[in-house]
């Protein structure tokens, strides 16, 4: 169904992120990897808003409905303004320098005092709301927690890359994976490749599959890091010309930057809350 009433969108995206990508990237590598960084930013924060809202649409009228909307904006850009006002990092999004940074201790200190007014702030609204009506929204309040530990953790406490990964990127993608499986067709149906007694193992095999050939082409054709656990892909021919980079780079980040795009279209102000 909804492929149907989004062909023009679903074929449009990854032409125009394509097109897009080779024009930036002609422009610079960095100035590639910096709009890609942005708009993965954009989609990162984007997605926690969407599911905050997915939690809260049921809840009637109450003081300060605005408060968790900010704070899970906060929770999200706090962060984020601390890394860009701090001096580089021992982690980065995609490359070296793709955020711009500047090393401003008092920003970072009015950023933090901002952030923990907004934190008391919300605290003091449930309270409120609970004593008053003993209501208390449990998926919502898990999720902001959560949203504020991961992304302080993976960012301010720790400065490492292993830790941003697994505290920000790997629980980014859990949410989408529980998503789609939720969405598969019935085991009555008969249709879907991952319907039946191993659907499950079938379908994050599949994930696991995928991933590891995307990750696998980027060593073997432009980055070649990981040698031992990609080796097999060092039998392709690593790409060096900036003629050929510019075509071969956006290609293979083709699946983030329409994920990222199609991504707006899902978590639209609009659509999110229903």
């Amino acid at each position: 169904m909804q492929r149907r009433q989004r062909a023009t969108l679903l074929l449009l995206a990854p032409l125009a992120c394509y097109a897009g990508g080779v024009v930036l990237h002609a422009a610079g590598s960095l100035v590639f990897w910096r709009a890609l960084a942005y708009l993965a930013v954009f989609h990162f924060v984007r997605q926690q808003y969407g599911f905050m809202r997915l939690y809260a649409r049921h809840e009637p009228p109450a003081p300060g409905a605005w408060l968790p909307t900010v704070l899970i904006y906060a929770a999200t850009l706090y962060p984020l303004l601390y890394w860009h006002l701090s001096p580089p990092r021992n982690f980065n999004w995609f490359v070296d320098g793709d955020f711009v940074q500047r090393d401003w201790p008092l920003g970072r200190h009015l950023a933090t005092g901002l952030y923990l007014a907004l934190l008391l702030a919300y605290a003091a609204r449930e309270t409120w709301l609970y004593y008053r009506t003993s209501a208390f929204n449990l998926p919502r309040n898990l999720l902001l927690a959560g949203t504020a530990a991961s992304w302080y953790a993976g960012i301010v406490l720790f400065n490492g890359d292993l830790a941003f990964t697994l505290l920000n990127v790997v629980a980014h993608g859990v949410p989408y994976l529980a998503l789609v499986w939720s969405r598969r067709p019935p085991r009555a149906s008969g249709r879907g490749w991952w319907v039946g007694r191993y659907g499950l193992v079938v379908f994050l095999g599949t994930i696991v599959l995928f991933a590891f050939l995307e990750e696998g082409l980027w060593d073997g054709l432009v980055w070649r890091e990981h040698g031992t656990v990609f080796g097999w892909f060092r039998q392709l021919s690593v790409a060096t010309a900036p003629g050929l980079l510019k075509w071969l780079v956006p290609l293979l980040a083709l699946p983030q930057s329409t994920h990222y795009v199609l991504d707006g279209f899902i978590w639209r102000r609009g659509k999110a809350a229903k």
